[in-house]
């Protein structure tokens, strides 16, 4: 889809609006490396000035992890640089009301260099510099991201309490595409349907999944900086409705070992400019596959092993890509096949489109479809043909495709020592992501864990 949407009031409507609202502040965020919103209220005079230019934000945030923890690895800031305010860009295409906080005005923010220029690390303009380039060589894309995520009776407080063990979900057993089960948590489900809507994350569908207290909604499709805006949001949107009804929402990839991990699967098909024609599509094909989109699935096919990590960014990650758990272990395709790291939907002319069922719950969405969208491109420029034929049946039992990175360590050191890589995305932001990984996995090494008192405390 185009750059702009249509939908949307102009700049100078939008900031007239608030001028004129009963609002005293405005509330602005960014996302960090690991996808996760940090923001603040800032009054409304300060947002006005900020619109001319632009507003300090600590750089720490891209020197610290998801606890705050800072990084002693980190070129960009550290200690060594006495963590100064970074240069932050408001957005003005991104303008929300929030329902829930007396709607309160809402913006997200890119990060700028001292120059003026695009942040190198700043993941939203990561997937901007990412978009240009498709654009470039003659393509728009769609895409939407669906995300499966575990609901608990929990509070920050009572799960402290809880010494983070045995959350309780807020219903029991398996019931995938429950109606009782949506009915029983009626009031949270109704919430999440009108105010995502209200907060301009349309949802396509929500129902169950299976597992207790597991929910799925498919988040519309648009242009990929909006899809991975209303991802980001959903996250923190989710959260925020369910501490209302003392209902705390997880998308950590896997919680228990018992129960399927949480997926956050991407939808995406490649437009011309126009936005009239599904550059995907192909009535002749046996599967309605164009000879783009063939190039397009073998360049996400040939880059997956080498950039996991973009796509499982966490050591919980792993956890979820195991044998038989509606997670891929392997670079496969198949013809709607749910076993598949990639799954293309064979539909119409306007809805034929690849699914990437690799990435889970856990991702940071600007990341993510960065990595799809520049894969792909690579594929493309590179006329990658489709060398493995589709899967079909289990994927699992596939003996002739080598199984991905099993753990972060290892999809990490890949990232590290691959040229593609940084072709794919810049020697800056993957050097940057690549030391925040190894930073993360030498946490997750230094800790010990409750299966380690388990099975050594006594016996051994």
């Amino acid at each position: 889809m185009s750059h702009k949407n249509s939908s949307l009031k102009d700049f100078q409507t939008i900031l007239d609006e608030i001028k004129k609202s009963e609002a005293t502040h405005v509330k602005v965020a960014v996302a960090d490396i690991d996808g996760v919103l940090r923001g603040k209220y800032i009054l409304k005079d300060k947002f006005f000035s900020s619109v001319e230019s632009s507003f300090g934000f600590c750089n720490v945030i891209f020197g610290w992890d998801s606890a705050d923890v800072c990084y002693d690895n980190s070129n960009y800031t550290g200690w060594h640089s006495g963590y100064p305010d970074a240069q932050a860009k408001l957005d003005l295409s991104t303008y929300r009301t929030i329902p829930w906080d007396k709607e309160t005005p809402f913006f997200l923010g890119d990060f700028e260099d001292g120059q003026g220029n695009p942040l190198a690390i700043c993941p939203r303009q990561l997937l901007k510099k990412t978009i240009s380039k498709l654009y470039q060589a003659g393509y728009l894309a769609k895409m939407g991201v669906e995300y499966e995520w575990f609901n608990f009776k929990e509070t920050p407080q009572t799960w402290a309490e809880k010494k983070y063990i045995s959350p309780e979900p807020i219903t029991p057993g398996m019931f995938g595409y429950s109606l009782l089960r949506s009915s029983l948590n009626q009031p949270f489900f109704e919430a999440l349907l009108k105010e995502l809507n209200q907060f301009r994350i349309p949802l396509e569908g929500l129902h169950t999944e299976t597992g207790p207290g597991v929910l799925e909604a498919a988040i519309l499709y648009s242009d990929p900086l909006e899809a991975a805006d209303r991802g980001v949001l959903f996250k923190t949107a989710a959260k925020e409705i369910g501490y209302r009804f003392g209902i705390m929402p997880s998308f950590m990839a896997k919680w228990s070992e018992n129960l399927p991990g949480c997926s956050g699967h991407v939808h995406q098909s490649l437009w011309n400019k126009a936005e009239d024609t599904n550059l995907f599509y192909d009535a002749k094909d046996p599967h309605k596959m164009s000879a783009l989109f063939k190039n397009y699935l073998a360049g996400q096919l040939h880059c997956l092993p080498e950039i996991l990590p973009f796509f499982a960014p966490t050591v919980n990650s792993y956890k979820r890509l195991v044998d038989g758990y509606w997670a891929p272990t392997k670079s496969t395709w198949g013809i709607d096949n749910r076993t598949t790291a990639f799954r293309v939907i064979s539909a119409t002319s306007k809805s034929t489109r690849l699914e990437a069922r690799v990435t889970g719950s856990d991702i940071n969405p600007y990341v993510a479809l960065a990595a799809l969208l520049a894969a792909g491109l690579y594929g493309i420029e590179k006329n990658l043909s489709l060398q493995a034929k589709p899967i079909i049946g289990s994927a699992y039992k596939d003996k002739t495709t080598e199984r991905l990175p099993r753990n972060l360590q290892e999809s990490t050191q890949k990232l590290s020592q691959s040229k593609l890589a940084r072709e794919l995305l810049g020697e800056v932001f993957v050097d940057h992501f690549v030391k925040t990984r190894e930073w993360e996995w030498r946490q997750f090494q230094d800790s010990v864990t409750h299966w380690e008192l388990k099975r050594y405390f006594e016996i051994i």
